[in-house]
């Protein structure tokens, strides 16, 4: 971005132009006294920051009274000296934190505009891209409104769109720009709004919360698709899933605000067929009365379809997930997310 004398600065860009106009060395003992925060922010302008009108480099050097930097005013910026200035001041391992954190944050706040487009125009905007495009979007929609644009796709292009995703390594804020300043000129939208902030590019767990929150058919649909693609990336994606099953790994009060959720037809569906914890998790945490009504409906439902089991059993996953998602409840995803006393 070239960034001119027609605007206000504020203290933050301030701050990264008089960084610029210094050497390497200097600007990291300074950058050094900033929090992570701190730094991330400037950071995030100077990679903004590609080039500073001259005239404006002088204003803020002249306000900041740093007159004593000698030589001519550096108008250039971009990620490569914020990464060597984070580099020089935090070590590597930290600026790489830094750095990974400020490409999320910069690429969500670029996507932050389609949150606002209904899912049916987002599969019209993104007709005829490239399976990484379209994952590159889902990667910074919410898990919701991605499972939703998800289920629009064809069949193979969803497990293309699915291993793309689920395969994304880190994404340049310049690739992520592009793409977006694409799709909000086709929505004729001018800027994008709000703060919210996205720290996740791209991997396994996004595609997960997407395939969570979908229903049974896209499910099947990206698991079959990959089975066949990646065998071993399906894999992976099922063992991160949450399942029915993970319900005997809820606290008992957390099985207990699910259930009250659950309709009592739905619930009996699910438990056909389903192993003996889980109907003991089950049948332990409802009321006797509501006991005796679900059992009732079990008996009256008779034989059902395996499909009609999945569905049921998604319903209460995606039940599940919800209350983690708002913190209402806690999914132990492993033996060793055990609660100490």
């Amino acid at each position: 971005m070239s960034l001119g004398t027609d605007r206000p600065l504020t203290g933050t860009q301030k701050v990264a132009i008089v960084l610029m106009q210094m050497s390497n060395e200097n600007a990291a003992k300074v950058m050094a006294h900033f929090s992570d925060s701190e730094a991330e922010d400037v950071a995030a302008e100077i990679v903004r920051l590609s080039r500073v009108d001259a005239t404006l480099s002088e204003q803020v050097i002249a306000e900041f009274h740093e007159i004593a930097v000698a030589g001519r005013r550096t108008t250039r910026g971009g990620r490569e000296l914020a990464a060597g200035l984070l580099e020089s001041s935090f070590g590597a391992e930290r600026a790489a934190g830094v750095l990974d954190r400020l490409t999320s944050t910069m690429a969500g706040k670029s996507f932050e505009f389609l949150e606002s487009v209904d899912p049916s125009q987002l599969l019209t905007l993104l007709d005829g891209e490239l399976p990484e495009t379209v994952a590159l979007v889902l990667a910074h929609l919410r898990p919701d409104k991605a499972s939703a644009v998800m289920a629009g796709l064809g069949e193979a292009q969803a497990t293309d769109v699915a291993h793309a995703l689920a395969t994304m390594g880190a994404t340049t804020p310049e690739a992520v720009s592009i793409v977006a300043e694409s799709l909000r000129a086709r929505t004729g939208t001018t800027a994008a709004v709000g703060l919210k902030q996205i720290e996740v590019i791209g991997g396994v767990q996004p595609l997960v919360d997407i395939i969570n929150r979908s229903d049974i058919a896209v499910e099947k649909t990206v698991l079959d698709g990959l089975d066949e693609k990646d065998p071993a990336l399906a894999e992976e994606v099922r063992s991160r899933m949450l399942t029915f099953a993970d319900i005997v790994k809820l606290e008992r009060r957390d099985v207990q605000q699910v259930l009250r959720g659950i309709d009592a037809g739905i619930l009996a569906r699910a438990m056909k067929g389903a192993a003996q914890p889980v109907l003991d998790a089950i049948d332990g945490n409802v009321s006797d009365r509501n006991r005796e009504i679900l059992h009732s409906e079990i008996a009256a439902v008779g034989p059902v379809r395996a499909s009609e089991v999945q569905e049921a059993r998604a319903a209460i996953v995606r039940s599940i997930r919800e209350l983690e998602a708002s913190g209402a409840i806690t999914v132990r995803r492993t033996e060793e997310d055990d609660l100490v006393y």
